[in-house]
């Protein structure tokens, strides 16, 4: 199993970042770096997760998808959407890192299963 280090973006839940570090992963939250509620653009909170050499962790895919679009030279992105089941969310996000051996410049997508 593969550890990360992840910045969670504004909206992503809690619940979910609490299961990710329970899992051995070093969580970043923008809470936790004093970035809430600040109406970050986006491409600044990519580069701050680049800076900071973290994975982008988010639900703001259409936005993310475009900057990844646009410069790949990142610490990787991971766009998710939204699922009220916790712990499958991470289960999801846990098998998308095992598939990499470097996440750098990737944009891997954790997508709810159909219902």
């Amino acid at each position: 199993m593969i550890v990360a280090r992840l910045y969670t973006n504004e909206n992503f839940p809690k619940p979910v970042v609490d299961l990710l570090r329970e899992r051995g992963h070093d969580v970043l939250t923008t809470h936790d770096a004093g970035k809430s509620n600040q109406r970050i653009p986006d491409d600044e909170v990519l580069a701050f997760s680049t800076n900071e050499n973290r994975i982008l962790v988010t639900f703001n895919r259409k936005h993310f998808i475009h900057l990844h679009n646009e410069d790949s030279n990142h610490a990787g992105i991971i766009i998710c959407t939204v699922d009220t089941d916790f712990a499958a969310l991470v289960e999801r996000i846990d098998e998308a890192l095992n598939q990499y051996t470097s996440v750098s410049g990737q944009l891997i997508r954790v997508n709810r299963p159909p219902k």
